[in-house]
């Protein structure tokens, strides 16, 4: 029965290295191989269109069985049958099935963000699960060892140490099982949602911050630092007062157009998110036309926070210039995201080739490039210079 056990807990192993190098190099072809399809004529499709469902299934399906390899594990006496039940029924079934559904995951049929996310997330339960597997081969090895030296001898409990090395290492397996989940049941849409959330919030702390900042304390605080070297009452120290409040006014218009300029960029953000992902359900995957709006949508909306970083920056630097050139390329992503979503989700093209009327989000998105354009001509001419 060890011997059995040995080679079951190998075989596992193997399987998990090569998994983990499979989804390393993903192909749906690797997928069939995998795990084949039924012949139908629509066999793909349907695998494809069932690749969450599949994912989601698979992950509780191996936090189950992650939670019968703990409990037999750290139960005396270690039983090699029961074991290889549960390593086998992984081998043979939960790890193909995982492995199978995150291959099924494409960048053409989800997104290649959200296709990265799942192979990270499946290769992160799999590294876990082959930690646990491990663990439960070694304290097996210590018992077998234990009763090779003395038959007769009664099975201890094992340790503390293990037991606790067990209980974290299903803990880290539940967790990443959780999360695979997690992302499979809230699907692309969700997953597009929870970062278009973080880089609003990385924007709205980015205007936060400009609110909060006064170009005349950090004048202040240079003036301490340097307080010694001016000799008090010359006219130079006149001269530069005056140059000193002429910067600070400078500033504190800059700054005024920069926030008159990055809020509405930042209203972007909470206006996709509540006309065109809050109820789009499964309608942006049922093209490849907007499958391609939202690769477009994440793309720019995640460069409009680091575009606002660089602008905060220049601005703290007293370049007005690099400022503006930025503040230029964060109004051309946003600008881009807002374009590519302009129409609903459905939208459809009469005969002539013009599409049908839109909707709140598209009156919206005229009066936004409206507005965009008037706060525009202070960083236009400044970007000029």
């Amino acid at each position: 029965m060890a011997q059995q056990f040995s080679i079951i807990t190998s075989t596992t192993l193997s399987l998990l290295d090569q998994f983990q190098a499979t989804l390393a190099s993903p192909t749906t072809a690797t997928a069939e191989a995998i795990q084949p399809q039924t012949p139908a004529k629509d066999a793909d499709a349907d695998a494809a269109a069932n690749a969450l469902p599949l994912l989601s299934n698979s992950a509780a399906a191996l936090k189950a069985q992650v939670t019968k390899l703990s409990l037999l594990a750290i139960t005396a006496p270690f039983t090699h049958s029961a074991v290889n039940t549960v390593l086998r029924a992984c081998n043979e079934s939960v790890l193909p099935s995982l492995v199978t559904a995150a291959l099924l995951v494409t960048p053409a049929g989800y997104t290649k963000a959200f296709h990265s996310e799942v192979l990270v997330l499946v290769k992160t339960v799999l590294v876990e699960f082959a930690t646990m597997v491990k663990d439960v081969k070694g304290i097996a090895e210590k018992k077998d060892s234990a009763k090779k030296d003395d038959p007769k001898k009664k099975e201890e409990e094992i340790s503390k140490t293990e037991k606790d090395a067990i209980t974290v290492a299903v803990g880290r397996v539940w967790d990443a099982c959780d999360m695979v989940s997690e992302v499979a049941n809230k699907g692309v849409v969700g997953f597009v949602m929870r970062r278009v959330e973080q880089w609003r919030d990385l924007v709205k702390d980015a205007v936060q911050e400009l609110e909060d900042w006064d170009p005349e304390e950090d004048d202040d605080f240079f003036d301490e630092l340097m307080g010694e070297e001016k000799g008090a009452g010359s006219d130079d120290v006149s001269d530069e007062d005056d140059e000193d409040e002429e910067d600070i006014a400078a500033l504190q218009e800059q700054k005024k157009s920069t926030l008159r300029f990055i809020k509405p960029i930042a209203q972007v953000y909470p206006a996709i998110l509540t006309y065109r992902l809050k109820n789009a359900g499964s309608k942006p995957l049922a093209s490849t036309a907007g499958i391609s709006k939202l690769e477009s949508l994440m793309l720019n909306l995640q460069n409009v926070p680091d575009q606002v970083d660089e602008v905060a920056g220049a601005l703290y630097e007293s370049n007005w210039a690099k400022a503006a050139v930025h503040l230029k390329k964060a109004k051309k992503n946003a600008a881009q995201a807002v374009n590519s979503v302009t129409s609903p989700w459905d939208a459809t093209q009469s005969a002539d080739g013009e599409e049908q009327p839109g909707d709140k989000f598209t009156t919206w998105s005229k009066t936004w490039l409206k507005v965009m354009d008037e706060v525009s001509k202070p960083i236009d001419a400044a970007a000029n210079e």
